[in-house]
Parts: structure tokens; C-alpha cells; sequence
């Protein structure tokens, strides 16, 4: 069975389900949302990490490059700097593994079933006292490899590990049919009511995560509901009103709803992997937030969060 590429292993996550959990973070997503904190999960591929401040120009990357990909750049702000030609760049690592400054950093390591499982297993003390378990993020974990996810999920589950799975829901529903009898929860994002909205901000129409979700719930999985809150792209009372309706009218009912205000924690990381800056979305204001609980309350649903 072939490999999988994860970006992190997050030993001790406390914001992705109950307890202590291990979050493991896999690479490709269907979505390429405008707000991601974790654009080195988007690309299926290995990517390089470039830390300029760090790079003293010593040039072992340049030498060791297969594709010729790196070459020494100077100007009186960067002195000298290693520059990647992002298009020749094939992700191999070998400049990462040289790099005596760790100016570069390869974003995706490959990982077996086994080689998962067993990294998973060195936190089970830590499962056992907190409810806790794993769960599996990216990117998006039920785009990935669906034997290779299928037989993870299973072994876990077959050791006695909770496992939790946080998707976007943009995936055929039978890729969710396969893991559902191991899996406890589906953390499950909704960006926005709006297909338009959703359309432009994160490249993929919402069709088939509402979909997916009514199916979900249908087929008895535990869903806990995630909204990451962006400003002026879907925190309108509007948005979390069509929402509560959706839910209503399907009968879902989530155990949980999390409000995830948008933070700038991963804005660099778009000009580490890419060399290019782009634009900040703005964070909801903790009056936004109060006002869209207290609506989803209203409507019924008990347990909302602001945060994870």
C-alpha cells in the first residue's frame, strides 16, 4: 500500500475534539479557502519552507540541488540570499537536509500505515486519563489515498483509540461511508450558506458538503459543526440564521458548534512556501462572535463555542 504525505504530527492538541489528542495534519485539499492557516496542507506535493532571515548565503543548497533549481542572489537589503525557482523545484529535500541554518524546511513527509500507528500509539497514556484519541486534519484526510485511510482508521480503532475526523466535506460521500464505522466524530466545517460566497472564497461550490452533512447525519455519525468566522465573508447574522435552518429543516442535530474566529497566526507561511505576501482577512470582533451564538442558541442548539 502506498505512503501518505503529512505536513505535522501535533502531539498534546487540545482544540481538535475532546481530551488530549494527537492531530495529524495530511497534505491536499479540495479547497483552496483565502483564509487557510495551513496552505502547506493544500498542495498534495511536498513544498519547500524558505526562512530568508535565517538563509547566510553559504551556498551548499545551490551545490546539492538536483534540478538547479537555487541560485545566490545579492542586493544591498538581502546580501546573500539563496533564492528556489518554485517551477523548477521538484520537493526533494535534499537543500532542507543540508541547510546548516535551517533556512529550509520540506513541508510533507511520507508515512506508512504502520509507521503512523506506531507514532500514534507513543500517546496512549495521555488518551487513556483524558478521553482523548487522535484526529485526523490536513488538508483534507477523506481526499487522501481511501485504502490507506480506511486501514488507519481501522487499526486505531482496533487498538482502542478514539479517532476523530475533521473534514470540509467536499469528497464523495462514499469516501465517508468507508470510515464511519470507526470513527466517533466528524468535526465538520461550514464556511458559508452562500454557494456564491463559498464558490469565491474557496474555489469549490458547497453542493456536496451540505450534501454530504444531511447524509451524515442520515447514517447516524456524531457531528460536531466548525465555522471558522472571517469578517465581512461570512460572520453576517444572515449566514448563521440560513444555518440554523439548514440544520433544523434536516433534522441535524450536532453535539457541538464551534465558532472559530479567523487569526493572522499562518499569514507568513503563503510567502515562506510561495515568496509571495498576500492579503490579511480581517478577525471578527468578540461582539460579532457573542451576537452569532446567542443567534444559533435561539434557534436551539445548546452547545455553542467561540473557539475550538
Amino acid at each position: 500500500m502506498e505512503e501518505a504525505c503529512v505536513t505535522n504530527i501535533q502531539k498534546y492538541s487540545i482544540h481538535d475534539g475532546k481530551g488530549i489528542r494527537t492531530t495529524v495534519f495530511f497534505k491536499g485539499c479540495p479547497l483552496h479557502c483565502q483564509w487557510c492557516h495551513n496552505p502547506e496542507t493544500q498542495s498534495p506535493r511536498p513544498q519547500l519552507m524558505f526562512y530568508k532571515e535565517r538563509c547566510i548565503g553559504c551556498e551548499a543548497c545551490v551545490r546539492i540541488c538536483p534540478s538547479r533549481a537555487i541560485q545566490i542572489a545579492e542586493n544591498e537589503k538581502e546580501h546573500r540570499i539563496a533564492k528556489t525557482d518554485r517551477d523548477r523545484c521538484v520537493g526533494c529535500g535534499r537543500c532542507s537536509d543540508i541547510c546548516m541554518a535551517n533556512a529550509r524546511e520540506l513541508c510533507g513527509k511520507r508515512y506508512s500505515v504502520r509507521e503512523l500507528v506506531k507514532e500514534i500509539k507513543k500517546d496512549v497514556a495521555f488518551y487513556e486519563t483524558s478521553d482523548g484519541g487522535i484526529t485526523l486534519s490536513g488538508g483534507e484526510v477523506l481526499s487522501q489515498n481511501m485504502d490507506y485511510i480506511e486501514t488507519l482508521v481501522r487499526m486505531v480503532h482496533e487498538n482502542g483509540i478514539s479517532v476523530y475526523i475533521d473534514t470540509c466535506g467536499a469528497v464523495p460521500y462514499e469516501n465517508i461511508q468507508r470510515v464511519l464505522p470507526f470513527t466517533d466524530v466528524f468535526l465538520y466545517d461550514l464556511k458559508s450558506m452562500s454557494e456564491i460566497i463559498h464558490k469565491t472564497y474557496t474555489g469549490v461550490s458547497n453542493e456536496q458538503i451540505l450534501a454530504n452533512l444531511v447524509h451524515l447525519s442520515e447514517d447516524g455519525g456524531k457531528i460536531w459543526i466548525r465555522i471558522p468566522v472571517i469578517a465581512g465573508v461570512n460572520d453576517d447574522i444572515e449566514n448563521i440564521r440560513k444555518l440554523a435552518a439548514f440544520l433544523n429543516e434536516h433534522h441535524i442535530l450536532p453535539e457541538h458548534i464551534h465558532l472559530l474566529p479567523y487569526h493572522t497566526v499562518g499569514i507568513d507561511k503563503y510567502y515562506r512556501l510561495e515568496g509571495q505576501k498576500v492579503e490579511q482577512m480581517q478577525v471578527p470582533t468578540e461582539e460579532t462572535l457573542a451576537l452569532l451564538k446567542e443567534e444559533l442558541e435561539m434557534a436551539g442548539f445548546h452547545h455553542v463555542y467561540i473557539g475550538g
